[in-house]
């Protein structure tokens, strides 16, 4: 290993002279950085043009020299991804050597335009709230329900999923669901705890979950030929939690959809193990105590999963999940050794990812409610809920119904 790094240091030393910017920095910083770093996306500034890099160019090495930038907390010799992030050895140095070559910009006919790359990626329909949502200043968590209609007129097919934290700093969470019957649009902007909110809940949801967004994840693109149907007409219902604030602010948060007129040849649908799937139950973390609990699924007929997501919130430490096939294999499923809240992603499978029958997805995830956990300053028991402050456990799956060959198809 330490012959590869002298041989990229050797290389990478003898063309400082020529690294700019234009050539060799734009396309690396495009490629991994500005997925997030640009004006429709979730980082808190832009990574796109010579000036956006340039002021921030010493933030940028040390960042990434330190793996802490590029964010991807799975574990990728336990499984890898479709939408795996990461710099190599070579990239961080030819950062570095930029840098320390005085940021040149290089030849401005090297350029390329990036805006309008975004532009062409651009989702087919924004669905924004009606209006704008006051957060109160009352620093207490608040769960709010929002309708959005479509206003579609024909039927149509999603084929991918975005969400848009109007308040990045105060959206905790959103689910999305969609709702047919157009019966209940007076839940906009209700309180969960509002009594009214028992009335809807009885009306029964086309999709439960068509996209939960949390912290650091991403948008969905389903496979070639995959999707859901979006009858015309539905309505979007945003099932929304917002952190606690000492001051008041708004939000108006968007849903982004990616569309096709022609129907999708496979349904895409959700697998969700959840608390109620505990082994050792109760779900409940006391004060001072280091935990972990085991959950488990059995698979009745074979499945092709998409992407999995894993949940949990701050006392959270590890997580891992895996497949036990009938014949005693095992399927890595996903592994995080350093949970993040504030890095939560769906992760995409490399290739459909095939579950035999009678298979059973194991889930084992380890908690530490102590005060040794620095985003635990006053531990208290803790169980589930939506809360910050409260626990969850939940591992999301989108998957199809198996077909021959799924195994070696390229998502």
């Amino acid at each position: 290993m330490k012959k590869i790094l002298f041989l990229i240091l050797i290389y990478l030393n003898g063309i400082s002279q020529e690294i700019t910017f234009n050539e060799h920095i734009a396309p690396l910083i495009h490629q991994k950085c500005a997925g997030c770093h640009n004006p429709e996306g979730e980082a808190p500034f832009n990574l796109i043009t010579f000036q956006d890099v340039q002021k921030r160019g010493k933030f940028i090495v040390e960042v990434t020299k330190s793996k802490y930038m590029p964010p991807f907390p799975a574990d990728k010799k336990f499984q890898h991804y479709k939408n795996e992030r990461g710099l190599t050895v070579g990239e961080i140095a030819r950062l570095k050597l930029w840098f320390e070559a005085g940021t040149p910009e290089g030849n401005s006919r090297n350029k390329k335009n990036y805006i309008a790359q975004i532009q062409e990626e651009k989702p087919t329909l924004v669905l924004k709230m009606n209006k704008e949502y006051e957060i109160n200043n009352q620093n207490i968590e608040d769960f709010r329900f929002f309708n959005i209609p479509s206003e579609t007129i024909e039927h149509q097919y999603i084929t991918g999923v975005s969400f848009k934290a109007g308040n990045k700093k105060l959206v905790h969470h959103s689910r999305i669901m969609i709702d047919t019957t157009q019966s209940i649009r007076g839940i906009d902007g209700l309180s969960e705890m509002d009594p009214a909110m028992k009335l809807y809940q009885t009306v029964g949801l086309k999709d439960e979950f068509l996209f939960g967004w949390v912290p650091g994840n991403d948008k969905i693109s389903f496979p070639e030929g995959m999707g859901r149907k979006l009858n015309a007409g539905s309505d979007f219902v945003l099932n929304m939690h917002y952190a606690p604030s000492p001051k008041t602010e708004t939000d108006q948060s968007e849903i982004g959809l990616y569309l096709s007129s022609k129907p999708t040849k496979r349904e895409v649908k959700t697998l969700i193990i959840k608390e109620n799937d505990i082994s050792n139950q109760p779900f409940l973390l006391k004060i001072n105590e280091k935990k972990t609990f085991f959950a488990m699924k059995f698979i009745q007929n074979d499945i092709s999963l998409i992407s999995v997501m894993p949940h949990m919130h701050l006392l959270g430490k590890t997580f891992r999940a895996f497949a036990v096939t009938p014949e005693g294999e095992a399927i890595n499923l996903i592994k995080i050794d350093n949970w993040d809240f504030n890095w939560q992603m769906t992760y995409q499978f490399k290739k459909l990812l095939k579950i035999p029958a009678g298979s059973t997805i194991l889930v084992e995830a380890s908690y530490d409610n102590t005060s040794e956990n620095p985003e635990n300053a006053n531990p208290k028991d803790v169980s589930y809920g939506w809360g910050t402050k409260d626990e969850m456990m939940n591992l999301v799956f989108y998957y199809a119904d198996y077909q021959p060959n799924d195994e070696n198809i390229e998502q």
